[in-house]
């Protein structure tokens, strides 16, 4: 901790500190009474105090994917994954918004105590808008899914949740993350260059960055490891300057990914020396560096290769952030600035963590209606490495959750008094040994529990130890990645051999990626998908298995088969990727999900089935609850451009609304379609809206054959025109 020497007494001793200034002839101000060597410790992510100016030191490493991490017992909201999996813009506001309380109580209450250590400053390394093209990658859960549109939507509304309303005073600075074309293979990072196409990256790798910059404002972005098209992230040209401050009018400051600027000497080999990777990189715009390469910035400018005005300009952005934090402020001026402690692991933000949890289930099979189970049953076997694995909830870039609640433990508490619950772990998550003494128990041992049971609740799947960041799972050999779409070690025995005994079963997947659980598919009565739900995992999927809440999660991922319907990992083309290029069916479709009950969808209305290329296109369609119980709809609208004269994808999520409805009652969706929301990116990256027809569909799910056979229920669907002249964005 340290300890500030006395600020001079005066009311405004610096310019700085005056409030009636603006935040950059403040910004300006402080940079000039700062000497060269403290200008350069600025730009290191553990930034220390100026004590003679009464600058506090400030730590620019924290973090807040699914709620406020590694800095003690904070609210543990569903891994990003199961966010995405609510297809709920207005709920995943509510709980960045949550979060930012959170992290605003925790940072004023350490720094009241001198604390201003690693994750607990107010500038938050999220959200994770790299699209998820490929189900191998082991960081994939971090993300939104796949999808640019949803990614876009709901890193756009996280965002605002995070930086707040307030005109002037930013409640946390976002920073999504990693500018770009980043998504795996993890062990391979560091080097790689990712190559791709001008339509590709425009078309899918780059639209949610766009979002969250121009619409969302976030203050602060973060560079990626790798190169794309030869230059490295972190000091790309046509990223940092041409496309993020020239075309986006980004005016925050970028931040690198950890040690990512070693990596252009000792790695991507663009370099020879730290002092040329560090004056490289300021050069480009990348103004802090999280990491130990910018103090080398003392010998580019002994070398001529920086100049100091360039790292002039880095540290003003980076102070504007603090000032626009209000730290320089009285504390009466900023609204953020009294939010009391108690906010942590508040009542609200409990609540909120359990119905997150609760509308991030999605229902994948249901034969027969086997759910919802009876609470009165006579017995009930929960078998499975994830059925009473705690650890397993809380996801990576996680905070201590007050309480956990396991799958176990949920169904426990909300089954009668009189059902009896048999438990055991049955097998690990890998490894082949299975022995009747083994001390995680054995799949004999699971046969006979289930055995005595009316109905069987098999958790299986996944853990972040198995699939992460590199570095931070007991996955070596593939970094954390996935060498295999199918579940590992013992479980798909655990599963056939609990099967074999012809009792009910319901199989819950507990991973943060897709897993090809063909034979499962073909078996398995039950299905349900639960990612990692946070706290209260058990509670909310006792809820749905139950039947207290229909589900109504929605799959952010495409599942394939099996990896033989994929490209090569390391191939960044999207071509037989997602749902927007996959040519063959897959096992579960991208905004798959099942429900309890019944939704009826009326013919869509249009306000025209012509328009010109400057219109904006009214959609609506009446959706009622024909079932008998009451439940969430996802309304979802694709867009399919039927005359196109470059490669499209099959069709684009353009719209999506969660609804809730009681039995027998009805509401009408609205959906407003603009013109840049109709055009297609053509192979040079340009986004040109054509004349020609297009194919609307409307539903729970998409319009191709796999998700009508699997939901029941085919979408609505309707044809319109655009006319005259082509137009570009």
């Amino acid at each position: 901790m340290t300890e500030l020497k006395a600020a001079p007494t005066s009311e405004y001793s610096w310019p700085f500190l005056d409030p009636a200034l603006s935040f950059e002839v403040r910004a300006r101000d402080i940079v000039s009474r700062l000497t060269t060597p403290e200008k350069i410790a600025q730009m290191l992510h553990e930034a220390p105090a100026v004590e003679r100016l009464g600058i506090p030191p400030h730590n620019y490493w924290n973090e807040c994917l699914h709620g406020v991490a590694r800095a003690g017992v904070a609210t543990v909201f569903p891994q990003a994954i199961g966010l995405a999996a609510m297809f709920n813009e207005n709920l995943m506001f509510e709980v960045a918004s949550a979060i930012s309380d959170e992290a605003r109580a925790k940072h004023h209450d350490f720094a009241s105590k001198g604390d201003y250590g690693y994750y607990k400053g107010l500038t938050y390394w999220s959200p994770n808008i790299n699209i998820f093209r490929d189900p191998r990658w082991g960081r994939g859960h971090e993300t939104y899914g796949e999808c640019p549109f949803l990614t876009a939507r709901l890193g756009v509304a996280f965002c605002k949740g995070l930086q707040g309303d307030d005109e002037k005073y930013l409640k946390l600075v976002a920073t999504p993350k990693h500018f770009a074309v980043h998504s795996g293979p993890e062990g391979l990072r560091h080097k790689f260059d990712a190559q791709v196409s001008e339509k590709d990256l425009w078309e899918t790798y780059l639209p949610a960055f766009e979002a969250c910059v121009v619409e969302a404002k976030a203050a602060s972005v973060m560079g990626a490891y790798n190169r794309t098209n030869g230059e490295p992230c972190c000091a790309s040209p046509t990223l940092l300057q041409r496309i993020l401050r020239e075309r986006w009018g980004f005016q925050g400051y970028v931040v690198s990914d950890c040690w990512a600027i070693r990596d252009f000497h000792t790695q991507h080999h663009v370099t020879k020396t730290p002092a040329e990777s560090a004056a490289l990189a300021v050069r480009v715009g990348c103004d802090l560096n999280c990491g130990c390469t910018y103090p080398a910035l003392v010998d580019a400018l002994a070398e001529g290769i920086i100049s100091e005005a360039e790292i002039d300009r880095s540290v003003e952005r980076l102070f504007l952030a603090r000032l626009r934090l209000g730290m320089f402020e009285p504390k009466n001026r900023v609204k953020y600035a009294d939010l009391p402690y108690s906010l942590v692991d508040c009542d609200r933000h409990r609540e909120l963590a359990l119905e997150a949890a609760r509308q991030s289930i999605v229902l994948l099979k249901n034969q027969n209606s086997i759910l919802p189970l009876s609470k009165d049953l006579r017995s009930i076997a929960v078998i499975g490495p994830n059925a009473d694995a705690a650890d397993v909830l809380k996801a990576n870039y996680c905070g201590t959750p007050p309480f956990t609640v396991t799958p176990l433990e949920g169904i426990r508490q909300a089954v009668s008094k009189h059902t009896r619950v048999l438990y055991t772990e049955g097998c690990n998550h890998t490894g082949l040994k299975e022995d009747a003494i083994h001390a995680d128990g054995s799949i004999i041992e699971a046969v006979s529990r289930a055995a005595q049971a009316d109905v069987c609740v098999l958790v299986l799947g996944l853990s972040t130890k198995i699939e992460g960041e590199e570095g931070d799972t007991s996955n070596p050999d593939w970094a954390g990645d996935k060498p295999s779409l199918e579940l590992l070690g013992l479980q798909p025995r655990l599963l056939e051999a609990v099967c074999a005994l012809g009792k009910p079963v319901v199989l819950v997947v507990m991973s943060g990626s897709p897993l090809a659980i063909n034979w499962a598919h073909e078996h398995v009565p039950g299905i349900v998908q639960v990612f990692y739900p946070g706290q209260s995992t058990g509670t909310a999927l006792a809820e749905v298995l139950f039947g207290d809440c229909s589900p109504a999660g929605r799959l952010p991922v495409t599942y394939p088969r099996s990896l033989e319907q994929l490209p090569e990992f390391t191939d960044y083309s999207m071509q037989g990727r997602t749902y927007r290029y996959l040519t063959e069916s897959p096992l579960y479709p991208f905004g798959y999900g099942l429900s309890y009950t019944t939704f009826e969808y009326s013919e869509i209305a249009l306000d025209s089935t012509c328009i010109d290329t400057q219109t904006d296109l009214q959609i609506s369609v009446d959706v009622k609850n024909i079932g008998l119980s009451a439940g969430d709809e996802v309304v979802q609208l694709y867009v399919s451009d039927l005359t196109a004269s470059a490669r499209v994808p099959t069709r684009e999520l353009r719209g999506f609304q969660r609804i809730h409805l009681a039995p027998g009652a009805s509401q009408c969706v609205t959906f407003k379609l603009t013109p840049k929301m109709l055009a297609l990116v053509d192979e040079s990256g340009t986004r040109v809206l054509e004349p020609g027809a297009f194919l609307l569909t409307l539903g729970g799910s998409q319009a191709d054959e796999r998700s009508i056979e699997l939901t029941r229920r085919a979408p609505k669907q309707a044809r319109f025109e655009v006319v005259g002249q082509e137009r570009r964005f």
